[in-house]
């Protein structure tokens, strides 16, 4: 007995049609994946209390643009990878200009020039004033801003006291507006690595989910 099979159908065209699946399975799954590690990753940083700012830097990019591919692969980073790192791997940051670093405190009033963190140079040119050093034994030493008055109602905070109030110095006190340290150890608060390990992982089920979801709407 002679047993004889015939294909029904045109076989390259099955082909094409089953390449350009797996393009979009594989596609979706590496794009889920992206914004899945990016999103992980923005909540890393606001869970860690770094702020908006910062969770916003990170980006993510399927490639190549614009077009589905067997070999897709996403790119996910930071504008800041600076900073992440710091808080990635944890630091012992130090002066670079002296003796001291300048920290900040609510009574400095927020960003310096072009958004950046205030520093004392930056500081004096925006309120005209001079800071003036006190040294403290067993304790950081502070810049402190002589003469200011506290602001009422809402927006409280301090200003520079007026001519008048200088004459007669009513109201009158001294603000430390820089808290003086050696060096500040920063812990590690963020997992990078990991979640990108965690998501690499699920890849391969992202891609399948797709190609089966295909499979179905063909069906």
């Amino acid at each position: 007995m002679r047993l004889a099979a015939a294909l029904i159908g045109d076989l390259s065209r099955m082909m094409a049609e089953e390449v350009r699946a797996a393009e979009r399975a594989v596609t979706a799954g590496v794009r889920d994946a992206a914004d899945g590690l990016k999103a992980e990753l923005r909540g890393q940083i606001t869970g860690a209390d770094l702020g908006e700012r910062l969770a916003r830097t990170w980006r993510g990019e399927v490639y190549p643009k614009g077009q589905q591919s067997i070999a897709a692969a996403g790119f996910v980073w930071s504008k800041a990878p600076g900073i992440v790192r710091v808080y990635e791997d944890g630091a012992v940051i130090r002066s670079t200009r002296g003796l001291f670093l300048a920290i900040p405190t609510d009574a400095a009033g927020g960003s310096g020039d072009g958004g950046a963190k205030i520093t004392p140079g930056g500081w004096e040119r925006r309120t005209g004033q001079r800071l003036r050093f006190v040294y403290r034994r067993g304790a950081p030493s502070l810049l402190v801003a002589d003469n200011l008055r506290a602001r009422r109602g809402k927006r409280g905070g301090f200003a520079r006291a007026s001519a008048a109030a200088l004459r007669t110095g009513r109201g009158l006190v001294t603000v430390p507006i820089f808290i003086l340290v050696p060096q500040v150890t920063v812990k590690k608060r963020l997992d990078v690595a990991g979640a990108a390990a965690r998501w690499q992982a699920r890849l391969p089920q992202l891609v399948l989910r797709h190609w089966r979801a295909a499979s179905k709407e063909d069906g």
